[in-house]
């Protein structure tokens, strides 16, 4: 069986290439049915918020590529409520149902995959 992985997404989506790395490993992972989650941490929860504009700053959309997250098989996606809290967002208006976690949970969820990669 493969080896299960967690994909935990630090930076914000205008911050530089790691969101746009962390969703195509998970995509890619998606593809070839590897089990996997994804995890929005510090300031990549921001990769989850609405409305957001990129064009303004020369960047391209991850809209596109989150929504089609589930898709590819991608399902379990979460966040972390302290994120979410620190930076002024509710879980209740992302752009994704992501389950919200709070740090006991957190732990408890990295210690369920076999491998993680922080992005």
């Amino acid at each position: 069986m493969a080896k299960s992985l967690l994909i935990i997404s630090r930076q914000a989506p205008w911050a530089g290439p790691s969101a746009r790395e962390a969703l195509d490993i998970a995509l890619a992972g998606g593809a070839f049915d590897l089990p996997l989650g994804m995890l929005f941490l510090d300031d990549g929860v921001f990769q989850l918020a609405p409305d957001q504009q990129p064009a303004q700053l020369q960047q391209k959309n991850l809209a596109a590529n989150l929504q089609a997250l589930p898709m590819f098989g991608v399902e379990e996606l979460f966040v972390a409520s302290r994120s979410l809290q620190e930076r002024g967002l509710s879980a209740a208006t992302l752009s994704l149902p992501v389950q919200a976690l709070d740090d006991v949970a957190l732990a408890a969820l990295i210690d369920r995959f076999d491998q993680v990669i922080t992005l």
